[in-house]
């Protein structure tokens, strides 16, 4: 059945660490009642108090890292439909509706958003990166993916039922991976990827990336020792420092 966009409430997830210059374009390019939750995961640059001023709602998680704040945006969240969005001006999130549409018509359970990078957007060892990891997943889980960017929309209390663990780099990949686990139908839709204000904590840095990677062959081993019936070891994986 499907459901009114006028009648849905979306909750977006905005993990934030140092991102006072671009908060003011990202927030004003929320669609009409679609709530910011942006998380401030230790940042000293007054970006919480930029969030509120634009009328967010601003939940603090001290314990660093992508999985920490973005897990803590969406046990806060109370809408029907949660949405995660990198809060650097990289991602439009006008783009959202789109996203949202398949579920609407409960055609998907899962949708993420396929990046499409212009120029400077994406560094080389990033983007290849991603490319391997992508392989990866199409081998192992059989879903038709390219790119397991950070845009994703999904049903609060089906995203709830995970039990999500990791609290690192490897958080979208565990998300990812245990909806196929379940049978969730995952969707893929084009959204533009522009340069982001500010450098990258994770894929500006060769160190950030080698670091996200490592996070998610964690993910990557478990899936392959549920996939061929092994117990798995280490469940809470890259949470682990």
């Amino acid at each position: 059945m499907n459901e009114p966009e006028s009648r849905v409430s979306v909750d977006v997830v905005f993990p934030c660490l140092d991102e006072r210059g671009a908060l003011p374009w990202v927030l004003s390019r929320l669609p009409p009642g679609y709530r910011a939750i942006v998380v401030d995961n230790g940042s000293t640059d007054g970006s919480a108090a930029v969030a509120a001023a634009f009328g967010a709602t601003v939940v603090a998680e001290p314990i660093r890292g992508f999985g920490s704040a973005a897990h803590a945006g969406l046990v806060a969240a109370t809408a029907d439909y949660v949405a995660f969005c990198d809060c650097d001006g990289s991602m439009d999130p006008a783009e959202l509706p789109a996203l949202l549409a398949p579920l609407l018509t409960n055609t998907a359970d899962l949708v993420l958003g396929r990046r499409r990078p212009e120029r400077r957007s994406w560094p080389v060892h990033a983007r290849f990166a991603n490319i391997v990891l992508a392989c990866q997943l199409r081998r192992l889980t059989g879903e038709r993916v390219s790119d397991l960017g950070p845009m994703r929309v999904a049903r609060r209390a089906d995203l709830l039922s995970l039990d999500l663990l990791d609290r690192r780099s490897g958080y979208p990949l565990e998300m990812f991976l245990k909806a196929s686990q379940r049978h969730w139908r995952i969707l893929e839709l084009p959204i533009v990827y522009s340069p982001r204000t500010g450098r990258s904590k994770v894929t500006g840095t060769l160190r950030g990336t080698v670091t996200a990677v490592k996070d998610m062959s964690v993910q990557l081993k478990a899936a392959r020792s549920l996939a061929a019936g092994k117990p798995v070891q280490n469940r809470r994986g890259a949470e682990e420092k």
